[in-house]
């Protein structure tokens, strides 16, 4: 009798260590996007036929930038103005900073007016570039996929304002969730996917117990892009 508790015991160690070394996980997407706004404005268009497919460089969603554009073209205009000024000016100067019977004073006002007209110039520049990066972000492009817009057409957004979620489907990434104790140990292992053998080593292990998961590790796989995410797989440490 006391053998065969011997051998039970055994075997029921044996089994506990094998089920330790393994576990399960769906494949999630590498990495998941909230896509924000970084720009206000009224929302003119949102390609909702998108949802759930692979973008290609694919306009997702526009913000009214009619009159961004307008006052572009009345900045650069301006700008246009401003400088034959500056040219006018500046031949002024240079004629009578070499008269030599012209005073000093009325040299320094004119100058002066040279250097205020490309002070204005400069700020006019600013406002151009700061313009023209606002409306390359009312246009919202992606190459990922599209999980979901959130947003419709007349919407009024903010920046900071939750627009879509796209995904990174390039590769994929199993989470599992392991013994502090093993943590070291599986570092240096074989992992096995669905009983097949891999060189799919751990990509991180996130050294602070996980607030449900009782004493265990969050643990990522990288693995390559599967033909079905959210299937679920066997993870096995050999």
């Amino acid at each position: 009798m006391n053998i065969y508790k011997i051998i039970l015991t055994s075997l029921l160690l044996s089994i506990s260590t094998y089920a330790s070394n393994e576990y399960f996980s769906v494949a999630h997407p590498f990495e998941t996007y909230d896509v924000k706004s970084s720009v206000s404005g009224k929302v003119i268009y949102t390609n909702k036929s998108m949802e759930g497919l692979q973008s290609n460089n694919t306009t997702i969603i526009e913000i009214d930038q009619k009159v961004d554009k307008i006052e572009l073209i009345q900045l650069k205009r301006k700008l246009n103005l401003l400088q034959a000024m500056i040219d006018i000016e500046n031949k002024n100067y240079e004629r009578i900073s070499n008269i030599s019977s012209k005073p000093a004073f009325e040299k320094d006002n004119q100058k002066l007016k040279v250097l205020t007209l490309q002070s204005n110039k400069a700020d006019i520049n600013t406002k151009i570039a700061y313009l023209e990066d606002t409306i390359s972000k009312k246009t919202i492009k992606d190459n990922r996929y599209i999980y979901s817009i959130l947003v419709s057409e007349d919407d009024y957004v903010n920046p900071g304002a939750l627009l879509y979620k796209a995904y990174d489907l390039t590769q994929a990434k199993l989470i599992i969730y392991i013994p502090v104790k093993l943590a070291n140990t599986y570092q240096s292992k074989t992992i096995y996917i669905d009983d097949i053998q891999t060189d799919y080593k751990i990509d991180k292990i996130y050294k602070v117990a996980d607030s449900k998961h009782i004493s265990s590790y969050k643990c990522e796989i990288i693995i390559n892009k599967p033909q079905q995410f959210s299937k679920l797989h066997k993870v096995e440490f050999r």
